[in-house]
């Protein structure tokens, strides 16, 4: 393919200078070298597209038809190498990520913030989608990727995990249960308990973890956004179970967080992708520096030290 496309690019400066020597210089080669690439094409095309004479050369009848093909062939290979090297050199783009709501509103900000600031052009849609609609949207193509749960799967969905966080207890500092540096399940009994409703991810996760164990969580209230089950713990009407991203990153005046164990549960939040689905410049530099950032999230104490 380089070869043809070196032989067409001789062509065209040929027919428009219309001698080979001044052409060669041109193209920087020597005269025998464009020659050979001349004949080339015309062996590949099976047809002469000059006539050579001792004084001069000109196109033939096949080569003057050919010409204005070969310069637009030209010219679109040119716009697109430019193009291409554009969207490589990440100066302009539009990116679209779904993620789930926890990673959207707690993490991605700064990540966000960081790469703006060393890509200013580049535009970034943000789907804030529940771990099955998450999954459905990059498969579907709807996003370029996203930032999901490792049990929400499908066979032709890669996951590369970023992170692996466990659940912890969400409540007021004038909480009893705050002054205890460990929470077990079954501290939680008797209590008003705030969860996200059935079909989510968290909640199906969690049900399976305490499957077959002498605790059985009684939901009181169940709530669709992580969010709300913290603005509610907030205004004192129970605790709650949430991941450890959900909870604020500084220090809140009211809220606070326990570890949950016997079971520690977790999550595992990673990247998904279509399988065999290459992204563009873009997208992969923005998935390069998340996976970076979130590798360099060792402030927190929580994240990656709780075993089960």
């Amino acid at each position: 393919m380089q070869h043809e496309l070196q032989g067409i690019q001789a062509f065209v400066k040929i027919a428009e200078i219309g001698c080979f020597t001044r052409a060669s210089h041109f193209l920087h080669i020597s005269q025998p070298a464009l020659t050979r690439r001349i004949k080339k094409l015309e062996e590949n095309l099976g047809t002469t597209l000059f006539e050579r004479t001792t004084r001069n050369i000109r196109l033939t009848a096949v080569g003057r038809e050919f010409l204005p093909k070969a310069k637009n062939l030209i010219d679109f290979y040119e716009s697109s190498i430019l193009s291409i090297k554009e969207m490589a050199t990440h100066q302009s783009g539009v990116i679209t990520l779904s993620c789930l709501p926890t990673a959207a509103f707690y993490f991605l900000p700064s990540a966000i913030r960081d790469f703006n600031n060393l890509y200013p052009n580049i535009r970034i849609r943000i789907l804030e989608h529940s771990a099955s609609d998450c999954l459905e949207a990059v498969l579907n193509g709807d996003a370029d990727f996203g930032i999901n749960m490792i049990n929400i799967t499908h066979p032709n969905i890669d996951f590369s995990p970023l992170v692996n966080e466990p659940f912890v207890l969400a409540c007021r500092r004038d909480h009893p249960l705050a002054q205890k540096p460990l929470v077990t399940w079954e501290d939680l009994a008797g209590l008003r308990l705030i969860g996200v409703r059935r079909s989510s991810g968290n909640r199906s996760l969690i049900d399976q973890a305490l499957e077959g164990g002498t605790f059985k969580p009684d939901w009181f209230y169940e709530v669709r956004h992580l969010s709300t089950s913290l603005g509610m713990v907030e205004a004192g009407l129970g605790v709650a179970v949430v991941p450890n991203l959900a909870m604020p990153m500084d220090e809140h005046p009211v809220l606070v967080s326990r570890p949950l164990v016997e079971p520690v549960i977790r999550r595992t939040l990673g990247l998904v992708q279509r399988r065999e689905t290459g992204l563009s410049p873009a997208a992969e530099k923005f998935r390069e520096r998340l996976s970076q950032l979130w590798s360099q999230e060792t402030h927190n104490p929580w994240i990656g030290q709780f075993t089960t």
